[in-house]
């Protein structure tokens, strides 16, 4: 004998078959076509898109592109790979001050882009004091610069400043002095923004000062290492942050490791951005596919490069180019 079906007995019917639907198609539940329609708000399809991770990186590292880096010239780097001669790098900032877990970061950055860029020497070295602020690290610079002559800075900053309570714009004027310096001097420079932590997420004077590393980086057309941003995606991930976090703001060894994955990722991507201006019209630079970048195959030392499929953040460009492939 058939009973007659409740009005809870049809919805819990509806919800089952859009389920299996789910499971057959692919679809997440959160999808307007399965929510449920009487009383509840749609969820909007802007914020059903989920974003694709980039896999070229580790499994525990991966992250959107759109919340790991922003990407610009590199010059100085793309001249070194064209007269075949070792890339330097000068790693400034918390993580490369040597103590405890850090004193892997130089060897791991090192690693990651040797790795991504195949046949190249490069080297890396590491001038970090514990706690020092961008004021004392700009000043310090110069004199690095001239002893070392490197192709490429790569600074961390911002962290220090903000725990030490530095007033933000001073902070900002002498970040956005010291970059200036460094490019007038024909050596590029990419900028890696404050760790994330749980604790500080609503705290308005430190995530102002996320935003003015951020800020200087745009104007003065840097790459930047989202790291505040794919640390607190990462974040999410996880019951807890501890895999990301020491004590003290200090990252673990998977931190580190990360952040070295990821300041690669966005200096290789940055190496196919367009040398002139007059090539920034062929590819949209808003899309490049993360994942795809070993469509260019052509020797560093060699002019032709093929372009990659255009579908995230970034601009392949035209010239020589390093002969890239995932980190």
């Amino acid at each position: 004998m058939a009973f007659p079906q409740t009005a809870a007995d049809a919805q819990g019917s509806r919800h089952r078959l859009a389920r299996r639907l789910a499971v057959l198609l692919g679809l997440s539940l959160a999808s307007p076509a399965f929510g449920e329609t009487s009383g509840a708000a749609q969820v909007p399809p802007a914020t059903a898109t989920v974003e694709a991770l980039d896999l070229s990186l580790s499994p525990e590292c991966r992250v959107p592109g759109s919340k790991l880096y922003t990407l610009a010239r590199l010059k100085a780097v793309k001249a070194a790979l064209k007269e075949k001669r070792p890339i330097h790098v000068l790693s400034i900032g918390s993580s490369s001050a040597g103590l405890g877990a850090s004193a892997s970061y130089p060897v791991k950055l090192e690693n990651a882009l040797e790795q991504a860029l195949p046949d190249v020497q490069i080297e890396v070295e590491a001038r970090g004091l514990p706690g020092e602020v961008a004021s004392g690290a700009g000043e310090r610079l110069r004199s690095m610069v001239a002893e070392m002559e490197p192709d490429l800075v790569v600074w961390q900053v911002g962290t220090n400043d903000a725990l030490a309570r530095v007033d933000i714009e001073a902070f900002g004027e002498a970040l956005d002095e010291s970059v200036q310096w460094v490019k007038s001097h024909g050596i590029d420079i990419v900028l890696i923004d404050p760790v994330f932590t749980e604790s500080l997420a609503d705290d308005a004077y430190y995530t102002q000062m996320v935003r003015t590393v951020q800020d200087v980086a745009r104007r003065e057309a840097v790459p930047l290492v989202h790291r505040y941003a794919a640390m607190r995606f990462l974040s999410t991930q996880r019951t807890t942050e501890a895999h990301m976090l020491g004590r003290h703001f200090r990252l673990n060894d998977l931190g580190l490791r990360c952040m070295a994955e990821h300041a690669t990722r966005a200096i290789t991507l940055s190496l196919l951005q367009p040398d002139a201006a007059k090539d920034a019209g062929k590819i949209d630079p808003s899309k490049i596919d993360p994942n795809k970048t070993d469509a260019v195959k052509t020797d560093h030392a060699t002019s032709e490069t093929t372009k990659s499929d255009p579908t995230q953040t970034g601009t392949p460009g035209s010239g020589p180019t390093p002969a890239l492939k995932q980190p």
